[in-house]
């Protein structure tokens, strides 16, 4: 399946939390995308690996995406070694995104930035013909013409926002689709956590709506450049939007 955008994260519900209100957009206006999770969460203090599974599939569906796997990398041990690159080179060279989408170059959850390492090393270890992947059928070597880094729990400088303000509800139920995360009222036998009160759930769509307001919209979510500035060959976009400023 060759897909226009594939999203990289470190734990199921990572790209639904920091975009997924783009990753619906994006699916709304025709373009296929795909998530690849490196973990299935297994250390989490809520939850189990089968149930977040099950939360992953019905956000996928909300979400409209068309393609998702799990890599199955340990959580909490994420190395960039070469047994991990090859695991995300297959889904480089399989699915031969245009736009590849990483998470934050360092986050509160140690697990973000080193997952983000390891990608990042892994899309450029895709376009080399000699890499071979070895236990799969040989794919033509794929290198993403574009790297964005999306935000997660700490803020970052921006290059630019994506304007997600008809989707905030499929972004809030992709998030909901993970009930033993997030928005949990009544605990029950298991911790509250960081990412489970209500309030933080409040402060997710605080934030869409601060960074809606810097991008001109109502809500927002804020995305960065991977390593260069952003190449344009067209005054398109600018023409394309009317944000209020």
């Amino acid at each position: 399946m060759k897909l226009d955008i594939l999203v990289f994260a470190s734990h199921p519900d990572d790209a639904e939390l920091s975009i997924g209100g783009t990753i619906a957009a994006l699916c709304a206006n025709g373009k296929k995308a795909g998530i690849v999770d490196l973990t299935q969460g297994e250390m989490g203090s809520r939850g189990t690996p089968t149930l977040r599974m099950k939360e992953a599939e019905k956000a996928t569906k909300i979400l409209g995406v068309s393609y998702r796997n799990n890599l199955q990398i340990p959580d909490t041990l994420i190395k960039n070694n070469r047994e991990n690159q090859l695991k995300i080179i297959r889904e480089v060279r399989k699915t031969q995104p245009h736009i590849c989408l990483v998470g934050a170059p360092r986050d509160r959850h140690p697990d973000h930035g080193y997952g983000t390492d390891l990608v990042l090393d892994a899309l450029f270890y895709a376009g080399l013909k000699k890499i071979e992947p070895g236990d799969s059928p040989q794919h033509t070597p794929w290198r993403p013409k574009h790297i964005l880094h999306y935000m997660q729990d700490r803020p970052m400088e921006p290059d630019f926002i994506f304007d997600v303000s008809g989707f905030m509800d499929k972004k809030k139920q992709s998030i909901l689709a993970y009930s033993s995360q997030f928005n949990v009222e009544n605990p029950g036998d298991e911790p509250a956590t960081y990412i489970s009160s209500t309030n933080y759930f409040k402060q997710m769509e605080a934030r869409c709506r601060y960074f809606g307001h810097l991008g001109g919209f109502e809500f927002g979510e804020p995305f960065k450049y991977y390593d260069k500035p952003v190449p344009l060959n067209s005054m398109n976009l600018f023409f394309e939007s009317n944000p209020k400023r």
